[in-house]
C-alpha cells in the first residue's frame, strides 16, 4: 500500500517548487496565497523536514525540497500525459448506437459527408433495438424511437415515424392486371403482406384507410427483422411493406418503390437524438448534432408525396 501524503499538498508544492513563488502557485492553482503557504506547512510537518526556506518574504528550496521536486514534477507530466492522450483518443472516435433501419435505410448513406467534414474523428456504428445504458456501454449518443421522456438524457426529436403500404411498381403492376383495375385498400387483404398479419401498424393503417374490421384477415407473407431489411424485400417484389416514406425517398423517387396510397398513419412515436445531460458540450457530440439536425430537416422536408402513385 502506498504511504503518500495528500494529493493535494504534493500537487501544492510541487507548483511552488517550480516557480519558488507562493503567490505564483496560488495563481497557477487557482487559490489564495495563505492556503498554498498551509498546505507547504502541512506537508513539511507531515515529513518532518523543511522543504523551503523563508526570508523577507522570498522563498527558495531547501536541498531536500529540490531532490522532491524533480520525481514529482516527473510524475506530474506522466499523468498529464496521460489524461491527454486519453482525451484526445475520447474526442477522436464517435459512437452511435442505432437501430438497424435507421442505420441501414438513411444513416449510413450519408455519414461519409460526416467524416469528409471532420476528418479528425472516426465513427463506430453500434446497430442495435436494445436501450442504450451510457453509464456502461461505452456509447457517446444514440438514435432511439420512443416519445422521448428519458430522465437524464438530453432527447432532440428527428423524425415522427409514420408509416404507408409501399412496393415495387412490378409487384402493383401484377395485381392491378389481375384484378383488372386500380388497387384498393381493402384490396391489401389479399395480397402478399411483408409483416405479421396481426402486425398492429397494418390494422391501424387499414382502420384509418376505413377497413376498420376486415372480415378476413390480411393474407400473411414474410416477417422480416427491421424495416431495412422489409424495404428490400418489397424492392425484389415480394410483397407490400408498411414503411416510413422518409427512409425511402430516394427508393421512391427513382421509381424502385411506389406508394399506392397517400394515407399514412402513425403510433405517435418518433425518431429521437440522445445523449447524457453532462456531456452536452462534448465537442464530437456538438459537431454531430451540427451536421445531423440540419440534414435530416432537408430530407423530411423532401418526402411530401414523393413516390405516391398518380391517379389516372
Amino acid at each position: 500500500m502506498r504511504r503518500l501524503p495528500p494529493l493535494s499538498a504534493i500537487r501544492v508544492f510541487e507548483a511552488a517548487a517550480r516557480h519558488e513563488h507562493f503567490t505564483a502557485a496560488a495563481d497557477e492553482l487557482g487559490m489564495t496565497q495563505a492556503a498554498v503557504s498551509y498546505q507547504i506547512r502541512s506537508l513539511e510537518e507531515r515529513l518532518g523536514v523543511t522543504l523551503f526556506e523563508r526570508s523577507k518574504g522570498r522563498v527558495r528550496l531547501t536541498d531536500a525540497g529540490r531532490r522532491l521536486l524533480g520525481p514529482l514534477s516527473d510524475a506530474f507530466d506522466r499523468m498529464d500525459a496521460a489524461f491527454a492522450a486519453l482525451r484526445a483518443e475520447d474526442e477522436s472516435l464517435l459512437t452511435i448506437s442505432t437501430t438497424q433501419t435507421f442505420a441501414n435505410a438513411w444513416l449510413v448513406w450519408r455519414l461519409g459527408s460526416f467524416q469528409m467534414a471532420h476528418p479528425e474523428v472516426a465513427v463506430r456504428l453500434d446497430t442495435s433495438e436494445k436501450l442504450v445504458d451510457f453509464a456502461s456501454d461505452e456509447i457517446d449518443l444514440a438514435i432511439r424511437a420512443g416519445r422521448g421522456s428519458w430522465p437524464g438524457l438530453v432527447a432532440v426529436p428527428l423524425i415522427p415515424i409514420d408509416y404507408t403500404p409501399m412496393c415495387s411498381p412490378a409487384f402493383l403492376k401484377a395485381h392491378e392486371d389481375r384484378l383488372g383495375r386500380a388497387l384498393q385498400p381493402a384490396d391489401l387483404l389479399s395480397v402478399p403482406l411483408i409483416g405479421k398479419a396481426d402486425d398492429p401498424w397494418w390494422a391501424d393503417w387499414l382502420r384509418k384507410a376505413g377497413i376498420p374490421e376486415p372480415h378476413q384477415k390480411p393474407r400473411p407473407g414474410i416477417r422480416l427483422d427491421s424495416q431495412a431489411s422489409e424495404g428490400h424485400a418489397a424492392m425484389a417484389g415480394q410483397g407490400m411493406a408498411l414503411m416510413t416514406p422518409f427512409f425511402w425517398r430516394n427508393d421512391l423517387s427513382e421509381g424502385r418503390l411506389i406508394r399506392p396510397f397517400a394515407l399514412t398513419s402513425t403510433f405517435e412515436f418518433s425518431y429521437w437524438l440522445v445523449y447524457p445531460e453532462h456531456r452536452r458540450n462534448t465537442p464530437k457530440i456538438k459537431r454531430f448534432c451540427e451536421w445531423l439536425l440540419p440534414l435530416v430537416r432537408r430530407d423530411q422536408e423532401a418526402v411530401g408525396d414523393v413516390g405516391v402513385r398518380q391517379a389516372a
